[in-house]
């Protein structure tokens, strides 16, 4: 048997001693294969480690004579909180300005998602999307807002069901308020026509 196989071995049983510790009877039908499917289930959520986000958008740079806001709207994500590791979600914004370069659109939800597959708070995320696309495309700006519904608050503690948290993270040209501005404007206009 290899090491990965007895380090998972034993995480199987780790989580079958919580669950008697909990009160419940971990050989029972329901619960027969909730460690293992726990176990699996807890790799994808936190599969973002092994991601490069940095090669996530290099691998789709193109030279494009284009010097205006470029935004991707409502890009849905779901994390796990480091404090509860209970998740959550919501959605992310992302804009830039291009510098003689831009990205494949279906690079930046993979961004995002690569960085939502770890354990997360959100104002580290926004802030960690932001840094990595300005440092690899070099655009003039970049800016990016998260709202997300947080379970450690809904589900306990203070049970708050209705609020939500927003966080930004502008860099560049972004931080000047006529750019800001106009990004958020587009950002919260509901609008969309195709």
């Amino acid at each position: 048997m290899s090491l990965e196989d007895r380090k998972w071995q034993e995480h199987e049983q780790s989580i079958r001693r919580l669950l008697v510790d909990l009160g419940e009877e971990p050989t029972r039908d329901g619960l027969e294969k909730t460690p293992q499917r726990f176990l699996r289930s807890l790799q994808f959520l936190t599969s973002g480690y092994q991601k490069n986000v940095a090669e996530i958008l290099q691998q789709a740079l193109f030279d494009v004579d284009y010097q205006d806001m470029v935004v991707v709207h409502s890009i849905e994500f779901y994390s796990l909180c480091e404090h509860h590791l209970l998740p959550f979600y919501g959605k992310v914004h992302v804009g830039y300005i291009p510098n003689q370069k831009v990205v494949g659109l279906s690079k930046i939800p993979r961004l995002v998602d690569a960085f939502a597959r770890r354990l997360q708070v959100q104002e580290r995320m926004t802030r960690q999307i932001a840094e990595t696309m300005q440092m690899v495309l070099q655009p003039q700006g970049v800016g990016v807002v998260m709202e997300a519904f947080h379970f450690c608050m809904m589900m306990r503690g203070v049970e708050k069901q209705d609020s939500f948290t927003s966080t930004s993270c502008m860099q560049g040209v972004f931080q000047k308020p006529e750019t800001r501005q106009e990004f958020l404007y587009l950002v919260h206009s509901k609008t969309k026509s195709f």
